[in-house]
């Protein structure tokens, strides 16, 4: 048997097959199948199909995160139609509104595991890599078809490796790496490949830093991105599953470790690319493409009317630290307004035990329900035609915060913090 990567293996075992070959369709069944707000539509086209029961009941996820509270009749229709759908079908798990984020909330729940395949309509469903977990995103009728049928035809993935080196410099993010390795490589760069991660460097970066790494993987075109699980993912899943299980701690661990995919030596890639951390200066994606980035000092000084902090990709409790502490003493500047989202009710509730909400507070922040928030323009933060925001979001496609005549910058919540106090692109290292 040739080595497989990642993808091969992970394909292979949802699809029950020893191995895989590049470019071979399986029939896989994943272990997740998740939907968030469109989950009434994608009723709509299960029973237009003829079909009644979900044969899925138990491998069904559902939040409510994209547009909560509902902001108008037609939100709220959408919700209590979902509400009542999956009551109605038993789903295993479903998360209120409120509750955050659908990728975040599945991590703290520790829902999605490693070795396991989530499949989601939802194109940031890549996020699950951080977990060395399949995640993909697929469109809504493909949801539908798995709620029916319980599989999918996938075919099998090229991967790309990419060798994580060095070390953040002080003020340099994840989110900086992100974005300077799309701009170097192209949004297309990753199309329908797997993008699999490995390097000594990995292992330094905080669990929530890991977790920003394959969620931007889908701006990359990525099918799939994936990082080795080691132990400090063991132990973070097991110390979740104990509020559930009574299996004592180890014996969790140990199960997690046995269950967890690794590529092979020798497996064969479609490229190979090193990213070099200790070489990222802070950068910026520019109007209207995430690979449109540059380093800040080339846009330093730039107008900017809104400031956004959240989203799937840095609404976690280290994003709100950072904003924390650039704002710490200081006052939004007079005409920018900032908003600040935390990406699940659990971050919300530790970001006010450690004083960060009242200190963004304090600065002049607003703060609203743990949820995508402006991130897809549904509501909260909507801009205005010809207004510019620097957000911490993963997408700054026109339009995408519900103004197609306004400008978006993407950023990390260092630099989006920063922007808020001066109200034009800066540099959160002169603050401090």
């Amino acid at each position: 048997m040739s080595a497989q990567t990642f993808a091969q293996k992970a394909l292979a075992r949802a699809a029950g097959l020893p191995n895989t070959q590049v470019g071979q369709v399986v029939d896989a069944r994943p272990d997740w199948v998740l939907s968030h707000d469109n989950t009434a539509a994608i009723a709509g086209i299960f029973k237009a199909i003829g079909v009644e029961r979900v044969v899925i009941p138990e491998r069904m996820v559902v939040t409510l995160d994209h547009a909560v509270p509902a902001p108008n009749a037609q939100h709220a229709r959408n919700h209590a139609e979902t509400r009542a759908f999956v009551a109605a079908q038993g789903a295993r798990h479903f998360f209120e509104a409120g509750r955050g984020i659908c990728h975040q909330v599945l991590s703290e729940e520790a829902v999605v595991l490693p070795g396991q395949m989530i499949l989601g309509a939802d194109s940031h469903t890549t996020h699950f890599g951080w977990l060395g977990a399949f995640g993909a995103g697929v469109g809504r009728t493909e949801v539908a078809a798995l709620w029916a049928t319980g599989e999918l035809w996938l075919r099998v993935p090229e991967s790309l490796r990419v060798q994580v080196v060095g070390a953040l410099a002080v003020g340099i993010t994840v989110k900086d790496a992100c974005l300077h390795l799309i701009g170097r490589l192209g949004a297309d760069g990753g199309l329908y490949r797997s993008v699999e991660f490995s390097g000594p460097a990995l292992t330094g970066l905080s669990l929530e830093s890991r977790m920003v790494i394959p969620n931007m993987m889908a701006e990359f075109g990525a099918k799939n991105a994936y990082l080795p699980p080691d132990e400090a993912v063991f132990a973070y899943l097991a110390e979740r599953q104990g509020r559930r299980s009574a299996a004592p701690l180890a014996e969790r661990e140990a199960a997690l470790r046995e269950h967890a995919l690794y590529p092979d030596e020798g497996a064969a890639y479609a490229g190979t690319h090193t990213l070099d951390l200790s070489a990222i200066p802070l950068t910026v994606a520019v109007p209207h493409s995430v690979d449109n980035a540059h380093p800040l000092a080339e846009l330093a000084g730039r107008r900017v009317q809104q400031a956004f902090i959240g989203t799937c990709t840095n609404g976690r409790l280290e994003d709100l630290a950072a904003a924390a502490e650039v704002v710490r003493g200081r006052r939004v500047a007079q005409g920018t307004r900032l908003l600040v989202v935390p990406a699940s009710s659990e971050v919300y509730a530790e970001a006010m035990e450690r004083g960060y909400v009242q200190t963004l507070l304090q600065a002049g922040a607003m703060i609203g329900v743990p949820g995508c928030g402006p991130c897809m323009g549904n509501h909260m933060g909507i801009l205005a035609p010809g207004e510019a925001c620097i957000s911490s979001a993963n997408r700054n496609f026109k339009g995408r915060m519900g103004q197609p005549d306004a400008q978006i910058y993407l950023a990390s919540p260092g630099v989006v913090a920063a922007s808020a106090i001066t109200g034009v692109i800066t540099d959160p290292r002169e603050l401090l």
